[in-house]
């Protein structure tokens, strides 16, 4: 069964409120709003593509976030397989952060 371009978007803003209730730890946002998401990519079958990064390469739940950003999104009605790709290319920096994250980090 393909999904159609509506329910793929549906699918897209489910994954987007998964993202936004993980939190970085060291930080009181969440790792959407950070800018810690590169990019989301759901194919019409249900397979989903997460690129993301970490504050740092030696975060300390540079083991655990991933992990915890696949089981959830995997949970999401609709999806039938999560990869997920850890990069630190381009490395993150404050610039990536939402409006609304530097506003909650007293950074505006």
């Amino acid at each position: 069964m393909k999904f159609t371009d509506d329910q793929i978007a549906d699918i897209g803003e489910e994954i987007i409120k998964v993202l936004k209730s993980v939190y970085d730890p060291e930080i009181p946002v969440d790792i959407y709003e950070l800018g810690l998401i590169y990019d989301v990519q759901i194919s019409e079958e249900g397979d989903v593509k997460i690129i993301m990064t970490l504050t740092t390469p030696n975060c300390p739940v540079a083991e655990t976030l991933p992990q915890e950003v696949k089981d959830k999104v995997g949970e999401v009605e609709g999806v039938k397989s999560v990869d997920l790709e850890l990069t630190f290319e381009p490395s993150w920096n404050k610039d990536m952060m939402s409006e609304e994250a530097k506003f909650e980090l007293g950074m505006l």
